[in-house]
C-alpha cells in the first residue's frame, strides 16, 4: 500500500469468494468491459494476456479475464494475497476454465521477461500500490503488443456522492492521483508506448457509488419499504457468475436494456461527465 494509506478491509473481498451477488451495477461494469477486451482481442490478434493486480473492481476478484480465456487466450493472473487467489483458482475451476496463478508480492518488479505477453492490462488496482508508476512501467516491458489501463473517473457523480457523502473515509486507502488519466498517459509515454486509444467505459444510467443500491438509501436516510423490497431480497440477484456459468443465459439481454447511454453515437468526452471508468490503450512501438 502506498505509505499512509490504510490497508483495504478485508470484508471487501473476502465477502465475494463465497458470494456471488454483486449487484446489477457489477454485473453491468463487467460486461461492458468484456466487450471492449474481446474487441481489442479481435483487432490486435492478442493471444496471451496478463492481468495484475486482479483486485480492482469491486465484487467477486479474478474474473475480468474470463472473457479473454474462453476466446483461447492463454491468461496469467498475478496477486499479492495466498488466500484470494486460491479463492480466485477454486473459482475458475467452477467454470472450467485454465489459467496461470502468480502470487507475487512486489507489483513494482513482475516476475516475467521482457515481451511475455500480447496484452497486459489492469482494471481499477493503481491506487492501491506502493508505486503505481512502476506497475505501468512493468505492464510496458512485459507486453509485446497492448497495454490497457483503466481507472475510476473521478469528475463524475457517484465518485463524488461516495467521497463527500456516502463513504468518506475511502480515500483513506486510496490514492487518488492515480485516478488521473493524464498521470497515467504520461507514465506510458515514459515507458515508450504509443497511446492508440482512451475514452470511457462503463456508463449506464445510474451513479457509481460502489455501495448496494439499498446500502446507498440507508445511508442517505432514506426510508421506504417498497424501495427497500426492490432493491434487496431473492427477487435482486445479480451475479456475473451466474452468466458465465450458463445458469442465468438471460442475464445478457437484461443488461443489453441498460446500455443506451453506452452506445450513444456521443464524443466519449461528452460521455465522461457520467461515465464510471476512463480507460487508455497504448501499444509497443516496433523496432525500426
Amino acid at each position: 500500500m502506498t505509505l499512509g494509506l490504510k490497508p483495504v478491509p478485508a470484508e471487501r473481498w473476502k465477502k465475494y469468494l463465497s458470494d456471488y451477488n454483486e449487484g446489477l451495477g457489477l454485473v453491468y461494469e463487467r460486461l461492458v468491459l468484456n466487450d471492449y477486451l474481446e474487441r481489442i482481442a479481435r483487432q490486435y490478434h492478442i493471444q496471451s494476456v496478463l492481468e495484475a493486480p486482479v483486485y480492482g473492481m469491486a465484487g467477486v476478484s479474478g474474473i475480468n479475464s474470463v472473457a479473454l480465456a474462453r476466446r483461447g487466450c492463454t491468461v496469467t493472473l498475478v496477486d499479492d494475497n495466498s488466500e484470494r487467489l486460491a479463492g480466485i483458482e477454486r473459482i475458475w475451476n467452477e467454470l472450467d476454465l485454465t489459467a496461470r496463478f502468480v502470487e507475487h508480492p512486489d507489483f513494482a518488479r513482475l516476475p516475467f521477461p521482457d515481451a511475455s505477453f500480447d496484452l497486459a492490462w489492469e482494471w481499477a488496482g493503481l491506487w492501491y500500490l506502493a508505486d503505481a508508476e512502476k506497475l505501468i512501467h512493468e505492464l510496458a516491458r512485459v507486453s509485446r503488443n497492448l497495454i490497457f489501463i483503466a481507472m475510476p473517473n473521478r469528475a463524475q457523480v457517484g465518485y463524488l456522492l461516495r467521497k463527500y457523502i456516502l463513504e468518506r473515509d475511502f480515500v483513506d486507502y486510496v490514492d487518488e492521483a492515480w485516478a488521473d488519466m493524464r498521470k497515467i498517459k504520461q507514465s506510458l509515454r515514459d515507458s515508450k508506448v504509443e497511446i492508440v486509444d482512451e475514452g470511457v467505459l462503463d456508463v449506464p444510467p445510474w451513479p457509481d457509488t460502489v455501495m448496494p443500491a439499498a446500502q446507498v438509501l440507508a445511508r442517505l436516510g432514506i426510508q421506504s419499504r417498497k424501495l427497500d423490497a426492490q432493491f434487496s431480497g431473492d427477487g435482486w440477484q445479480w451475479s456475473t457468475m451466474d452468466y458465465y456459468s450458463g445458469r442465468r443465459p438471460e442475464l445478457r439481454a437484461q443488461i443489453e436494456r441498460y446500455m443506451f447511454l453506452e452506445r450513444a453515437p456521443l464524443p466519449w468526452q461528452i460521455k465522461a461527465i457520467w461515465a464510471h471508468h476512463r480507460y487508455v490503450l497504448a501499444k509497443v512501438r516496433k523496432p525500426k
